[in-house]
């Protein structure tokens, strides 16, 4: 059995309501999707993070590599595209396109061998993973923090346990926020914050300490991602679990975060920071040095199935009898094409959701929302 081809879908959607965070606007989503299908018609499905058209070029650049290959040697074929991207690709959307193909892959392979990927990946230790809701972006509403509030309770009554909310509007804005949303949703509700790297450290530690009191269960990029010092200190010197790693690439880049200590949660992106393959390297290398694994994901059906097979796969740090809740981020913008390209539907219950037990990552794509949103380019 030979890999046949390799075709890339560019799917977009224009947002009803354009959001913002602390870098820039979003008012489409626009995302490159992989299919790798082999001689038999079979075939699995995969997605890369970071702006499509240019992953999208950087996955035909690579499909000649895995084109007539095994889909079963999903580790061999990984080598060799990471060997012909490293000169010039150690980051970035070139990884992101390497991710996009080694997901397609494993979901092959699993139906190929008639197996779900998390068992693939080692066996689960656990049946369901805990999730987040991730949202309360910002918007060009008069009352941002009532809209924000809303939003929170929403997440609240739809089940959630632990909610995500954008921060790096400014200190004082920043502090006014996460207090009205605390205070909306409880103490009981765990509550994060990510400032997308919005702040200097000076900055970060001074909005950290004025939050400390609100039991804030993570602080994500606080401080540029090139800034491994100031993650560093800032987590030596903040009480609030620092997070971070969206937008670290590859074990290397894991390698330096991890051994200087820069955080307690380690965030790889399977869609952007080499696939499966290496985020599962990725995980290993965490749980050396003590720090647990939370994936961020900002995608499809396809990128969060990804997801619960890994997260599924995972052992908490310190090892125990009986673990901590794994958790893994559920996005809860916009995103129709997360709604409807993707079947079934993943659907949170108290909290958390089923990891697939069906062949491969256990997610098809629906072909009529896919001749939908696809671009004609």
């Amino acid at each position: 059995m030979k890999i046949d081809a390799i075709e890339t879908y560019l799917v977009e959607q224009a947002l009803e309501t354009p959001f913002y965070f602390s870098q820039f606007e979003f008012r489409t989503r626009q995302i490159c999707l992989v299919k790798v299908i082999a001689e038999d018609g079979s075939y699995g499905w995969g997605e890369g993070y970071g702006p499509a058209t240019v992953v999208k070029a950087g996955v035909e650049f690579l499909a000649p590599l895995a084109v007539g290959e095994d889909p079963l040697q999903v580790e061999a074929i990984w080598s060799k595209m990471h060997l012909r991207a490293l000169d010039y690709a150690r980051r970035g959307v070139l990884v992101a396109a390497i991710s996009a193909i080694d997901i397609a892959l494993w979901d092959l392979r699993g139906k190929l061998l008639g197996q779900p990927v998390s068992t693939l990946l080692g066996g689960r230790r656990r049946e369901r993973v805990k999730v987040y809701a991730t949202g309360m972006y910002f918007t060009h509403s008069g009352d941002l923090t009532g809209k924000l509030v809303e939003e929170a309770r929403l997440y609240a009554s739809q089940g959630f346990r632990a909610l995500k909310m954008k921060v790096g509007l400014g200190l004082e804005t920043d502090v006014k926020h996460v207090r009205a949303v605390r205070q909306a949703i409880g103490a009981d509700l765990q509550l994060m914050v990510d400032a997308n790297h919005a702040y200097s450290l000076s900055e970060a530690l001074r909005f950290a300490r004025q939050v400390e009191e609100l039991d804030i269960s993570f602080f994500e990029e606080p401080v540029s991602p090139e800034d491994y010092e100031g993650y560093r200190e800032l987590r030596r010197r903040a009480s609030i679990p620092i997070a971070g790693g969206e937008c670290e690439y590859l074990l290397a880049g894991f390698r330096q975060l991890l051994s200087m200590r820069c955080v307690d949660i380690a965030q790889p992106d399977i869609c952007g920071a080499g696939g499966l393959t290496e985020t599962k390297r990725i995980a290993a290398l965490a749980y050396a040095f003590q720090t647990n694994v939370i994936p961020h994901s900002w995608g499809t059906g396809i990128a969060f199935a990804a997801g619960l097979h890994l997260v599924s796969t995972l052992d908490i740090v310190p090892g125990r009898l009986r673990m901590p809740e794994a958790m893994l981020e559920m996005d809860r913008s916009e995103n129709a094409l997360r709604d409807t390209l993707t079947q079934p539907q993943f659907k949170q219950v108290d909290g958390a959701v089923d990891v697939p037990t069906a062949p491969g990552l256990g997610v098809d794509v629906d072909p009529e929302y896919l001749a939908q949103y696809a671009r004609a380019d």
